[in-house]
């Protein structure tokens, strides 16, 4: 598979590229613990006198952020480079920890506006820039590494947020504990700052064509014209969000009310599925690799992901013990497509324009994954977890015919730099 992308410099060696993908993980783990970290504070400041609404309010503040300045920060890397945008972005994210970590630590228990104004403000600005890993990391990815090892590459950078997750539910609630909430909120600071050094120490940006190159091959052409292939890959991952965030939402409160477990057994059963999500996402890349395609495992995913929420369905409405298997099941596939179409809009996009076309992606999942609670949550309390998973199991299915062939995706290339031969 071609891209819009040049194959990897060969002046930079094989542990270089590797190297950079590390940084690249790193970076985005990092922002991920940030973001979605700041949900296990939640004890901590109820126990500063916060309310539930109050602190719910407060660990939104970082994801409202990174919606808001995803297309802007795929501008910035579009213009300026993945390095700096990493090494800016990075550096904004610790000052906004330490800001956050300075008004958290305040002594006594009275929670004034003027406290809850500031958290929420650090917390939204921290999100705002560590939206700048969730483009430029991914672009390092496609920008280094050679078509046939970019899928593997990708699903490696794609176990971040996962890891980022998983490691944040570890350490923030008991250094939260122990040292108090500004202790908490020291800790991504801290990491942000190792990013920062990492990054600067190892990542390089990928070279690109000229400008007189890429206008004669129709890579300066907005790829979203005259042809649907980016926006066809959109509407495939928002609905491919809506099973996702379901079972990453539910599964714990299913498995404790429908299923009888215990809290404790069950976050253990959902920690580990996290972390088999991480590597399935490797294995769906890797296989990309393999048969030369995204679009083609991206529709497996898709089929796979409406089957076993349909069975998902019907096993838990006839009680199966069964059905906690497929649990699990849905909780490695549901995740699987995320790397595959974001390789896809890279390659296809191309070198000038897939940080603002990444930066739509993503600001497309966020947007659906945040209604994905409250609606799918209603759901469930008017007809029950088996209808609502049933009615979950239509989007992969409805995403399944609108995944593009790879005709398309050459066509879509072909068709820009005819149009650039013409201009």
């Amino acid at each position: 598979m071609r891209s819009a992308y040049q194959d990897a410099d060969t002046r930079v060696g094989v542990s270089r590229r590797w190297a950079m993908l590390g940084v690249g993980l790193l970076d985005q783990a990092v922002s991920a613990y940030f973001v979605h970290g700041a949900a296990f504070l939640i004890p901590e400041l109820n126990r500063h006198g916060f309310t539930l609404a109050q602190a719910g309010a407060l660990v939104a503040a970082p994801t409202i952020g990174i919606m808001l300045t995803l297309i802007l920060w795929g501008t910035i890397v579009d213009r300026y480079g993945e390095r700096r945008a990493l090494i800016i972005g990075l550096s904004l994210t610790a000052a906004a920890a330490v800001g956050a970590a300075l008004v958290g630590g305040q002594s006594g228990s009275t929670v004034g506006a003027g406290r809850i104004a500031g958290l929420a403000l650090f917390l939204g600005l921290g999100g705002m820039a560590a939206a700048s890993c969730n483009v430029a990391s991914g672009r390092i990815v496609v920008g280094w590494f050679p078509a046939h090892r970019r899928g593997l590459a990708m699903g490696i950078r794609q176990m971040a947020q996962p890891l980022g997750v998983g490691i944040a539910a570890l350490t923030v609630p008991t250094v939260a504990e122990r040292f108090g909430l500004g202790g908490a909120l020291w800790l991504p600071a801290g990491l942000a700052v190792i990013a920062v050094l990492a990054t600067v120490i190892i990542v390089i940006d990928p070279p690109r064509p000229s400008k007189k190159t890429a206008g004669d091959t129709g890579q300066l052409n907005n790829p979203y014209r005259g042809s649907r292939f980016l926006i066809r890959i959109h509407a495939v991952s928002v609905l491919l969000v809506v099973p996702q965030f379901t079972v990453w939402t539910f599964s714990l409160v299913w498995l404790v009310s429908d299923r009888g477990w215990s809290a404790a057994s069950a976050g253990l059963l959902v920690a580990g599925t996290q972390f088999l999500g991480a590597f399935g996402r490797i294995g769906a890349g890797q296989l990309s690799d393999l048969v030369r395609s995204r679009m083609r495992p991206l529709r497996w995913v898709a089929i796979a992901a409406a089957v076993t929420m349909g069975l998902l369905a019907l096993l838990d409405q006839l009680h199966s013990p069964v059905a906690v298997l497929l649990m699990v099941v849905a909780s490695v596939i549901t995740v699987a497509d995320n790397g595959l179409a974001f390789t896809s809009i890279a390659e296809t996009a191309g070198p000038f324009w897939s940080g603002r076309a990444l930066g739509a992606q993503n600001t497309a999942q966020f947007l659906t994954a945040s209604a994905v609670g409250p609606v799918v949550g209603a759901l469930i309390g008017a007809v029950g977890f088996p209808l609502a998973f049933a009615v979950v199991a239509l989007c992969p299915v409805a995403a399944a015919p609108l995944v593009p062939g790879d005709a398309a995706a050459d066509r879509h290339r072909t068709n820009r730099s005819e149009r650039s031969a013409r201009s």
